[in-house]
């Protein structure tokens, strides 16, 4: 007979490897801007990447779990993938996920803190990447070395770290097909690159949203001229850039124009959305950090949240042909472009979608400006499968042995790409998409943190859950 999963045990272990060794590699790894491939597009020159595929693959190989296999794989100019491969008892696998590459600097690090400069403080370790989703790998074989140490079976696992999905995943289909017999077909998923409404509680993501991204640039002149003497007579080419944008987003509101790009909320997400506004009450706007006298977009929460997870939204994250404040003459300029970031609900078609968008913003320009919008690519989202009797015991259980308090679900406004990729290989698959993005965490953003009691509490929920993936056969 299988031992038992004693979880003070498993607690114990977690707590101590990452005081140990987990957390100086990811002051180590957070300290290389690795930036990904989208933001970095000479990053093999520069060898950022490959530090750091090179310290995880270290700090891996070094874990003591009888039958490891650990690959490197690079296939031709693509960004790496490290895989792993771990014996299991029985016919199930499942497969584990998370990212190394990590997003640009941004703006706005407090004093003393920076991306790529690591501060322990208290129970938050600040830097960029080490909670989206640096600490991944480690969590991830923790979790499977924290079982063998007990003699706990589990399935076979297969873990696979990328590095591109910060740039959409573009490089991850053409290793699911390489890698494709090898990772089998998992009956369970972890994705440990989601977030989470607080820090306590395990967090079950439900859904993601699909994403469209691109550039919109609209120009009017050659070069540019003095302004007084082409305004009134020259369209303002932001001006005509804003007319534009106004045939995809209500500007007064916010609320996204083509019934298209919209679809019928499921009844069950509906009521999830309720139950995650009581659990979260206040902190649902809470969280964000507004200047003084500013407030959020107004809703009952429940209906705040449906805005965050399931309905679409625009975001402008880039522009150009602006100068800086201090650089701008009196000049009518000749372009004016935007970085357009459409987050789309999570079963919306994400293809028909950026060609829906393309021909909108296009069509008709008017004063008969150049307009272009040039798409960087499409995500499709996710909305998770019926969750399984023994997984919604195993989440349940698990959150109340390492957390202390019942779990919780929710919908994510953000992306995985490689989950819409495997829902729809594996449809019969289980999963289980949680993370450490809890309130202030700032993932993309300046003062990004990891708190470490929820990723050491995750790490144990992961162990206890890929057990009782293994028991229930």
């Amino acid at each position: 007979m299988a031992p038992s999963l004693d979880r003070d045990a498993l607690q114990d272990f977690v707590d101590g490897l990452f005081e140990a060794s987990i957390v100086p590699e990811l002051v180590e790894y957070i300290k290389i801007p690795n930036k990904s491939p989208a933001y970095d597009p000479e990053w093999q020159a520069h060898g950022h990447m490959d530090r750091a595929v090179k310290r995880i693959e270290t700090w891996c190989r070094a874990r003591e779990i009888p039958g490891m296999k650990l690959e490197v794989v690079r296939l031709p100019g693509r960004t790496p993938v490290i895989a792993i491969e771990i014996p299991g008892t029985g016919k199930d696998t499942a497969l584990l996920y998370g990212h190394l590459d990590k997003q640009p600097e941004m703006t706005g690090w407090r004093e003393g803190l920076g991306p790529w400069t690591p501060k322990l403080e208290g129970d938050r370790l600040y830097g960029r990447g080490g909670a989206d989703d640096g600490y991944a790998a480690f969590a991830s074989l923790t979790a499977i070395e924290g079982l063998a140490r007990q003699g706990v079976p589990h399935a076979r696992c297969f873990v696979l770290i990328e590095a591109c999905e910060e740039s959409g995943s573009f490089d991850l289909p053409f290793y699911i097909e390489h890698l494709g017999k090898r990772i089998g077909t998992p009956s369970l998923v972890v994705c440990l690159d989601s977030g989470a409404g607080d820090y306590e509680r395990l967090w079950h993501t439900t859904s993601l949203r699909g994403l469209v991204t691109g550039e919109l640039e609209v120009s009017l002149l050659r070069e540019g001229v003095h302004s007084g003497d082409a305004s009134g007579i020259v369209a303002d080419s932001f001006r005509v850039l804003r007319r534009v944008l106004s045939r995809l987003e209500d500007e007064e509101t916010g609320a996204i124009r083509p019934k298209e790009l919209h679809v019928t909320i499921p009844a069950d997400r509906v009521a999830e959305s309720k139950v995650t506004a009581e659990v979260l009450g206040g902190s649902i706007d809470g969280k964000y950090p507004f200047v003084p006298g500013a407030r959020p977009v107004p809703g009952a929460p429940d209906e705040l949240v449906m805005n965050r997870t399931w309905r679409p939204a625009l975001s402008i994250t880039g522009a150009d042909g602006l100068p800086s404040v201090a650089n701008g003459g009196n000049v009518s300029r000749p372009r004016t472009s935007l970085k357009l970031s459409l987050r789309l609900p999570p079963t919306l078609d994400a293809a028909a979608a950026e060609r829906r968008v393309k021909e909108l913003l296009e069509r008709d320009p008017p004063y008969g400006a150049h307009v272009a919008f040039k798409a960087e690519g499409s995500a499709a989202g996710w909305n998770a499968p019926a969750v399984a009797p023994w997984l919604e015991r195993s989440v349940a259980a698990a959150s109340r042995a390492f957390f202390g308090a019942p779990p919780a679900s929710n919908g994510e406004g953000g992306s995985i790409p490689f989950m819409g990729m495997l829902g729809a290989k594996f449809p019969a698959a289980q999963f289980l998409i949680t993370g450490v993005l809890g309130p202030e965490s700032n993932a993309h953003g300046p003062n990004e943190f990891l708190h470490l009691p929820t990723a050491r509490r995750l790490t144990a929920c992961v162990a206890a859950v890929l057990a009782d993936h293994h028991a229930r056969s």
